[in-house]
């Protein structure tokens, strides 16, 4: 249960970057890549496509046997017809075509299970990247448009597979293999039936031609439209409270819209194949019966060999029609395949795996030295140039107005963001020389967002931990003020939460801060951890947090400064300098920023 979603953006905002829509697209650089996955299936692959091959062929040889079924029959007419080679022609025929449907049962079966193995296996590859890719990408590009990607793409990629491999295969091989024949059989009517088909051909090539780029946007605006549903419906409460419903519904309107146009042209266009094809079809049988009668007449062909080129005809006009639609279905899986690249693109954190230097329990010692940061599509710098000194066991609070940089510096200290220059170290530690596992070991955190899953109460507290004793949960639930609602529950610590429980913000908060308690890790990061909360719990929650941070380095953001008196030091932020530090009574008696920030709470 995710209560909250990171938006990215204003709520209902439009399209994020990194969409997508306005990219060219390779067709064939995309097809390549998604064909990669595959080479680890390559040899039962092969089996399915000698399937899909051997049972085209058994297809093929139906005519032949059938125009000599259709000549018995004929010369039977005058005289009397030989039963038993129509008999054996029938059987034959009959073995043919129960063999060709197996063989297409096998390798359908084999290429539904493959294609799935991919999408799994692109599934896997977009987990891990989410984990690799840095924080800053996260704020670029919304929620609902990453998992349009692991979700809608993705089973694009796979159905359009399915449905066109085996399809491709079986297709180019009748086409080929009834043109052989209609040769072999008659060069003349082969001709025929091929200049008739000709202008299939043209037309499928000028429509595929015109086609791609509307499923490329098709796919981005999907991507786009779930960005802006997640997003809403995670903030539907604010845009009811500011009645900006119709300036929402503009905006999806608008998204639907771009959604509706593309894919209306890219699925109009592939529907253009069907009728086209129909229609060359029928001509090409025209065009056969009348060379055919003329030919039959003069004694050139038997009227057998008109009856097997009907189907040669039929087989050499179907595949066409079935090539093309295969090759409008890779379409889609070229659109959404870009996206997933796209995203497993992205350029991942530095991999750290030569890193050897293991710290193992910090005992608190922070030093900032000289800090600079800024964001990377931002010129200006938020941290400008930060030093402080953290001893082992102090609480540290930092404050300061809206965008002084005071939950940028929290993050920089857990290495989510790379610092611009200077350093950070723990226990006289360079953190840039650590893993950043070993630096997240280090903190336990409690944010003001607060986030729970869906899972039970005991899963969601002792979150990422094992053996965590019962006693251990309900002393900190017990700290923080949340025990006596976790026994009001059906089921106690096992009821499981959902987004069904009508759990207040503060009672989220208050979980939260038992998790930190349980997690027990030598240093502690508090951001805002009791804004969510009454008065009266605060004061529980406050002793509960003194108790928790007694011999602990802690780094607390606070603004409401009567929270943050009993600090050892504070430091005020302000445009990314620490423009003043000292205890409470220090900073009060200097009478400058901090006196004005503290006083102004307390005016009346």
């Amino acid at each position: 249960m995710s209560n909250n979603g990171k938006q990215t953006g204003a709520i209902g905002g439009g399209p994020q970057p990194g969409s997508g829509v306005e990219k060219p697209k390779n067709l064939s650089k995309t097809l390549k890549r998604i064909l990669d996955y595959s080479n680890k299936y390559l040899p039962i692959i092969i089996v399915a496509f000698a399937c899909a091959i051997a049972a085209t062929i058994l297809m093929l040889l139906g005519p032949s046997r059938l125009s000599d079924l259709t000549n018995i029959i004929k010369d039977g007419l005058t005289g009397s017809i030989d039963m038993d080679s129509i008999v054996s022609i029938a059987s034959m025929l009959v073995i043919f075509y129960a063999l060709s449907w197996i063989l297409n049962c096998v390798q359908g079966w084999i290429l539904a299970t493959t294609t799935q193995k991919i999408s799994y296996s692109m599934r896997k590859d977009i987990s891990r990247k989410i984990n690799r890719i840095p924080m800053s990408y996260y704020s670029k590009v919304s929620t609902g448009d990453i998992l349009s990607r692991v979700t809608n793409d993705v089973d694009t990629i796979g159905q359009s597979l399915n449905n066109s491999l085996g399809t491709l295969v079986s297709s180019i091989t009748l086409l080929i293999g009834s043109l052989i024949i209609m040769f072999i059989t008659n060069w003349l009517i082969a001709i025929t039936a091929i200049a008739a088909s000709l202008i299939g051909f043209i037309l499928m090539l000028i429509i595929m031609s015109k086609s791609q780029k509307y499923f490329d946007i098709q796919q981005a605006a999907i991507g786009d439209i779930n960005g802006q549903v997640e997003e809403v419906y995670s903030g539907h409460i604010v845009i009811k409270a500011y009645n900006d419903e119709e300036h929402v519904k503009k905006e999806f309107n608008q998204m639907n819209d771009t959604l509706e146009g593309s894919a209306f042209k890219a699925q109009s266009f592939s529907g253009l194949m069907m009728p086209i094809m129909s229609f060359i079809g029928n001509f090409s049988y025209v065009a056969v019966c009348v060379v055919g009668a003329i030919l039959a007449m003069q004694g050139y062909i038997s009227f057998g060999v008109i009856v097997a080129f009907m189907l040669y005809v039929r087989y050499f006009t179907q595949p066409l029609s079935q090539i093309a639609q295969s090759f409008q279905s890779l379409q889609s899986a070229a659109a959404a395949g870009e996206r997933v690249f796209d995203f497993l693109d992205v350029q991942e954190m530095e991999d750290e795996s030569n890193k050897t230097l293991v710290l193992d329990k910090a005992v608190g010692t922070v030093d900032f030295n000289h800090v600079k940061f800024g964001y990377e599509d931002s010129k200006e710098l938020v941290i400008k140039d930060f030093s402080a000194k953290v001893k082992p066991g102090q609480k540290i609070a930092i404050v300061g107005p809206t965008g002084a940089g005071k939950t940028t510096l929290v993050n920089l200290l857990m290495r989510f963001y790379e610092i611009n220059a200077g350093s950070i170290s723990i226990d006289g530690v360079n953190i840039a020389d650590l893993k950043r596992e070993n630096v997240h070991s280090q903190f336990c955190m409690v944010l003001q967002d607060t986030w729970l899953f869906e899972g039970t109460v005991k899963e969601n507290l002792i979150y990422c931990q094992t053996g965590v004793p019962d006693s251990k949960l309900a002393e900190a639930c017990e700290a923080v003020g949340i025990s006596h609602y976790i026994s009001t529950l059906p089921k106690g610590y096992d009821t499981v939460l959902s987004d069904n429980m009508s759990l207040s913000a503060g009672q989220k908060q208050q979980l939260t801060i038992a998790r930190a308690m349980i997690a027990d890790k030598p240093m502690l990061i508090l951001d805002e951890a009791t804004s969510s909360v009454d008065t009266r719990t605060e004061l529980k929650i406050q002793n509960a947090m003194d108790q928790l941070m007694a011999n602990r380095t802690s780094f607390v953001i606070a603004h409401r400064l009567s929270t943050i008196k009993n600090s050892d030091l504070i430091l005020v932020l302000k445009d990314g300098d620490v423009i003043e530090s000292g205890t409470h009574e220090q900073l009060l008696k200097a009478k400058g920023f901090y006196s004005e920030l503290y006083n102004s709470q307390f005016a009346n």
